[in-house]
């Protein structure tokens, strides 16, 4: 797939910082982190019905895609409300790789790009090449006019040569998953068709890199959904050490939320279905202690083994459960609240409190919610004796917000990583209040501002702002019918 060199200058060889092979070798030091500029890049949408072709079973395909292509792979988080899931493919422009029949030399990044597609194509139609089929893929603005070109004729030619329909959607078609800055290409055809074009395209945007690709894991640049997952930017994520977190660093990360026991038929269903399918999206582990209920409450524990640079099944499980385990109430002017009650260990609370209080007044700016640390007296029967519980209050957009905002800091905390803050401070692997002369709790010395909203201020281009749009919606059963 060698081509013409874009104005960009000369491609380089730059190495991101993970390697796919799970086996924890260290990039060399001269390597960087992150996506390189002249990197090629590939942001392909794959329906979530078909996800597990691409992770299997312990993420153990996808692991084998990355070490069979040596391209960087990964899957960001599932948003709800959003029917697909974006999978990041990036490596080195150097083409090092065998393709097709001829053997062509193309990328690591190509070769994985159509690894990832040939299996989401056998998953859909066996390879029937009679069977229509469709493929989305996200590429910047900046980018997109190489696949266009001059009065749309680069675009043109590629249409006749493959006979693929090639479709840029207007920006009402963008899903939450994509970010304010992207565009949509639509391939369509038959099996054969779609892959001939996409390999024309993917050799286009493979010549032509964008110039806002390096900032693509690390940019706090907000998704029209407002969903930020750990690997999509929000908050940003940068790894301690030299060499950062390996990729075979699977850890158990798990949370426990407290529900109340009239809500556990819609968490279950009947024979089970509701939790199931959860289970089966998700990937995680859910398990109802029915046996831990005390009084009105009992306990539901969600878990996972996960790696960091992957998506994560436990928060994605989480956020499909908070609407099903919540509280439900309507305050004097109609609105419908929920609240959310997930339970800490006390070594890891300051990860969510911060110096002073920082972290959670952060996070109520933000998402606009009422997060509290309860005092001991207000903790459940539920509750052990070594932690804590985080109370979210507010309409299912905010409450839903700061459970992506709690999740995702007590995950890093759990990898023993470090993360920024909107004015450019950290915190990480914080064991305790965060504040060694503070002895009180910061649901009392820190108000969460009016209402149910917490501070009115609105932090511009943070990257966590509400749930919106479709994503919002999909939410609404909350004062109805408790159906995702």
């Amino acid at each position: 797939m060698a081509g013409q060199k874009n104005d960009y200058g000369k491609k380089s060889h730059y190495q991101p910082d993970f390697h796919g092979n799970e086996g924890g070798n260290r990039t060399d030091e001269r390597e960087s982190h992150g996506i390189g500029p002249e990197d090629t890049v590939y942001r392909y949408l794959c329906p979530s019905r078909k996800i597990g072709s691409i992770i299997g079973r312990g993420g153990e395909i996808v692991k084998q895609l990355r070490l069979d292509t040596q391209a960087k792979i990964r899957i960001n988080e599932s948003i709800p409300g959003c029917e697909e899931r974006v999978v990041i493919i990036y490596s080195s422009s150097e083409e090092t790789n065998s393709f097709g029949d001829n053997n062509d030399l193309v990328s690591p990044a190509q070769d994985a790009l159509f690894k990832v597609h040939d299996r989401i194509v056998v998953e859909e139609d066996e390879f029937d090449e009679s069977q229509q089929i469709t493929v989305r893929m996200l590429v910047p603005s900046d980018q997109i006019g190489c696949v266009i070109g001059k009065g749309g004729q680069v675009i043109q030619n590629i249409r006749s040569e493959t006979h693929a329909q090639i479709r840029i959607l207007s920006n009402e078609h963008l899903p939450n998953c994509a970010l304010n800055s992207d565009e949509l290409l639509q391939i369509s055809g038959d099996t054969a068709v779609v892959r001939k074009a996409l390999y024309q395209l993917a050799s286009r945007l493979h010549e032509n890199p964008s110039r806002s690709q390096h900032l693509l894991l690390s940019s706090p640049s907000l998704h029209r959904g407002g969903y930020m997952g750990p690997h999509s930017g929000a908050p940003p994520v940068s790894l301690m050490g030299p060499y950062g977190n390996n990729g075979g660093d699977w850890r158990e990360f798990s949370l426990r939320f407290v529900c109340p026991t009239d809500n556990i038929g819609a968490v279950i269903g009947k024979g089970g279905v509701i939790i199931k399918q959860m289970r089966q999206e998700s990937g995680a582990n859910i398990k109802v202690d029915s046996s831990s209920a005390e009084g009105d409450d009992c306990l539901i524990t969600v878990s996972a083994k996960e790696v960091f640079e992957d998506s994560s099944p436990t928060i994605d499980a989480a956020m499909r459960l908070q609407p099903r385990c919540s509280e439900k109430s309507e305050k004097d002017s109609g609105v419908f609240v929920i609240t959310t009650r997930l339970l800490v260990p006390s070594s890891r609370i300051g990860c969510l409190i911060g110096k002073g209080g920082a972290i959670i007044s952060e996070m109520r700016n933000l998402t606009r919610a009422n997060i509290r640390i309860l005092n001991t007296e207000n903790l459940p029967k539920v509750a052990s004796e070594d932690e804590e519980m985080v109370q979210i209050t507010g309409d299912i957009n905010a409450a839903s917000s700061a459970l992506l905002q709690v999740t995702t800091r007590l995950r890093a905390n759990v990898f023993e990583m470090s993360m920024e803050m909107a004015d450019g401070s950290r915190y990480g692997n914080s064991r305790g209040r965060g504040n060694s002369s503070h002895s009180g709790r910061f649901d009392q010395d820190l108000p969460p501002g009016d209402g149910y909203g917490g501070p009115q201020s609105q932090v511009s281009g943070s990257g966590y702002g509400a749930y919106s749009g479709r994503r919002a919606s999909i939410f609404g059963f909350f004062c109805l019918s408790c159906e995702l």
